[in-house]
């Protein structure tokens, strides 16, 4: 199992951690991503990063779909790969929710599955550069359709003109099952939210296994990639290093998403904690957010995670490892959890 630095996004302030960047590629990390909202964005620190480095691959995790069109995304990702070595630009591909889609980027939620497959095909006809890309989905039409609103009926099908990597690996952040098994027909990996050796691993090959069957490429689950963040603190205090853990999961089912529809309740609610996650939406919205904080199980946060000394951050590493992961991305980590993470990853060479 490969290992990944996981910035995220700005603050009110844009700073990239360069220090810890540079020491994530010299401790073998495979992987950087860059996320996006609403502030900045995740492809430009990419650029950056990837003139500053020489090894470590550049992710998005993710890039929201309503934020750009599907060739403007392959544009980009094509463009970085060849700027800062051929092989090293992954793709992370969401959806984000409704409120984020229509309320910041101004585009209809639309049907997602058909929209992501749309999009999918799209990037990949443009970097395989067979021909003029013409699309004719469910959600995405390419070129723009002549009897659309608005349309000049001008649009004419392009072939990219710069000869880029055709082999840009695309991963999708879904949740729900049918998505799910959509990422595992059309996409090379999977960005998942929720992964818990044990617990969630076997039902997720199942639905990956399922799509995979559907593929023409002979593509099986060993050649599939599966990424999720897992959050690591080096402590002899367990349970004060889950508490640490509990505002922002409270914040992301308290408050991210509408209360009928927020996929981080639908999370918790499947791995067994539904009481908690609608306590801690009910205690969230109505302003009450440290005790929202304080109703999030230790057993939640510790399952979906590592925590405590050298020993069991190692012990759950292999754990996570052999329940078929194939990166763990971890998000601020110190300079001392880092270095036990290149540890484990030397001692697994």
């Amino acid at each position: 199992m490969k290992i990944g630095l996981s910035l995220g996004y700005s603050g009110s302030k844009m700073a990239l951690p360069m220090d810890t960047v540079l020491l994530a590629e010299k401790l073998g990390f495979d992987l950087v991503t860059c996320a996006e909202t609403y502030g900045s964005d995740a492809i430009t620190p990419l650029a950056y990063i990837g003139a500053l480095t020489k090894r470590i691959r550049l992710g998005t995790s993710i890039a929201i779909l309503s934020a750009r069109s599907p060739a403007n995304l392959a544009m980009c990702a094509q463009t970085i790969d060849a700027m800062c070595g051929e092989g090293r630009m992954v793709v992370g591909l969401g959806t984000s929710g409704p409120q984020v889609a229509e309320g910041w980027y101004g585009q209809p939620w639309g049907r997602p599955n058909y929209r992501l497959r749309d999009y999918v095909a799209i990037m990949k006809k443009i970097w395989k550069r067979d021909g003029p890309v013409t699309h004719d989905g469910k959600e995405i039409q390419l070129p723009y359709p002549k009897d659309a609103p608005s349309s000049s009926g001008l649009g004419k099908p392009l072939k990219s003109i710069l000869h880029g990597n055709a082999s840009i690996p695309v991963y999708l952040g879904t949740d729900t099952e049918l998505n799910i098994r959509m990422t595992a027909e059309v996409a090379d990996g999977w960005l998942c939210m929720n992964w818990v050796p044990g617990k969630t691993d076997a039902d997720y090959r199942k639905l990956l296994a399922e799509g995979l069957a559907k593929r023409s490429d002979g593509k099986t689950l060993k050649d599939f990639g599966i990424q999720a963040p897992i959050d690591v603190q080096l402590t002899h205090d367990i349970k004060a290093a889950l508490a640490t853990a509990k505002p922002e999961i409270a914040l992301y089912v308290g408050g991210m998403g509408a209360k009928g529809k927020n996929f981080h309740v639908d999370k918790m609610v499947k791995r067994g904690f539904a009481d908690a996650a609608h306590r801690i939406q009910e205690l969230y919205l109505s302003g009450r957010k440290e005790e929202a904080a304080q109703v999030v199980p230790d057993e939640y946060v510790d399952e979906s995670g590592l925590y405590g000394p050298a020993e069991r951050l190692a012990q759950r590493y292999r754990e996570f490892a052999d329940s078929g992961l194939t990166c763990m991305t971890v998000r601020k980590p110190s300079d001392e959890v880092m270095h036990v993470l290149g540890d484990i990853l030397r001692r697994q060479t």
